[in-house]
């Protein structure tokens, strides 16, 4: 195997792929080919952004606030976790949320990994899957919502938004280690100068990295973005389900050997969690984001210890049969806490706007 490969394939229980990520970080003369798709792409993104600029391309603005979560990178950064925690936070005003997303993966008439793990977390959530965002918005508001949060809108700048938080990973802020590039070389969606957009920077994970390396990333991002707010963002162990939806408490993990199951944008992260808790990871098995898990991969999780999944792969490995512990995590802002409470508190409107608001939705 590639050396370089070696270091980003867990060695744990051998039932690891190479995922397209990993792949991508061995390199290789095959991988170099992909440079000129990528300047390609770099141009076309430059056109559309001149184009949003000069005001040529369309924008619409809803007559509730929008709350844009997103990233620079395909995937990986803890999104979900914070639409959870912006969703409690609009609820907690007195205002009802909705979660307005593509929903990549989602089968016809149901809703993708993040939206099952949404409502089962919040039951009653409004969600609204398109990848037409405007017109899902409006339905949303049409369902009763006052404020709508857009689950990784930073690229759909089509939706008008009120507030604009861009999600850093702290462990892996570029989606590559190896590399900074678009895709397909890299993972960036966008080069790291579209962040002077951003409203608020969320650095996630901060609790995984060395105090060095994150005031280092701080200085980068605010040469990058001197108008965007810093925050930090740890994502809390929640509760430790069973299928049957039991709460077994956090401690059942500690000392316990477990097969770690992901298909995350960052399953290390995920393991890291467990490990944390006092579980050992004696199996893992990673799988692609958004991977539709299958009867070949079950046979991989049959390994004689109990498997332990994220909140976003529970719904899929039920339906599989797996009997799998599910470990829910949240959002907790541990530094600039008062700055988002505050742009919320100024986008949520009283009871009497709240009033005329829906009136003009409905008219």
């Amino acid at each position: 195997m590639n050396s370089k490969l070696e270091r980003y394939t867990p060695a744990i229980g051998g039932a690891a792929r190479a995922t397209p990520v990993e792949r991508l970080e061995a390199g290789g003369a095959a991988i170099e080919l992909l440079r000129v798709p990528s300047t390609i792409y770099g141009a076309v993104l430059g056109l559309r952004s001149c184009a949003y600029r000069l005001g040529l391309a369309p924008t619409t603005r809803l007559a509730a606030p929008v709350v844009s979560v997103g990233n620079l990178t395909t995937g990986g950064t803890g999104k979900t976790p914070l639409v959870l925690h912006l969703a409690r936070e609009f609820e907690r005003r007195g205002v009802r949320p909705a979660v307005v997303a593509r929903g990549f993966g989602a089968q016809v008439g149901d809703l993708n990994d993040e939206g099952a793990e949404l409502a089962a977390r919040l039951p009653g959530l409004i969600q609204e899957q398109h990848k037409d965002r405007v017109a899902a918005a409006r339905r949303a508001l049409q369902r009763g919502a006052g404020a709508v949060v857009l689950d990784d809108g930073f690229q759909h700048r089509r939706l008008a938004r009120d507030l604009d938080l861009v999600l850093v990973d702290a462990t892996n802020p570029w989606g590559l280690r190896s590399t900074r590039a678009l895709l397909p070389r890299g993972l960036l969606r966008e080069p790291t100068s579209a962040l002077r957009r951003a409203d608020l920077l969320v650095l996630t994970r901060v609790d995984q990295v060395e105090p060095r390396e994150l005031e280092a990333l701080r200085a980068e991002l605010l040469r990058l973005a001197p108008g965007a707010a810093q925050l930090a963002c740890v994502h809390a162990a929640e509760s430790l389900v069973d299928e049957r939806g039991v709460d077994l408490g956090l401690a059942w993990l500690a000392g316990r050997e477990v097969c770690a199951a992901s298909a995350l944008g960052n399953p290390g992260a995920f393991e890291t969690a467990l490990q944390r808790l006092g579980a050992r990871v004696g199996r893992s098995v990673r799988r692609p984001d958004h991977h539709p898990w299958s009867p070949e991969d079950r046979v991989e999780l049959e390994v004689g210890m109990p498997v332990v999944c994220s909140g976003k792969d529970a719904a899929k490995l039920a339906r599989l049969g797996v009997e799998a512990k599910v470990l829910l995590v949240s959002a907790r802002i541990v530094e600039g806490a008062r700055v988002l409470e505050a742009r919320l508190d100024a986008l949520c409107p009283t009871p009497a706007r709240r009033i005329e608001r829906t009136r003009r939705v409905k008219s």
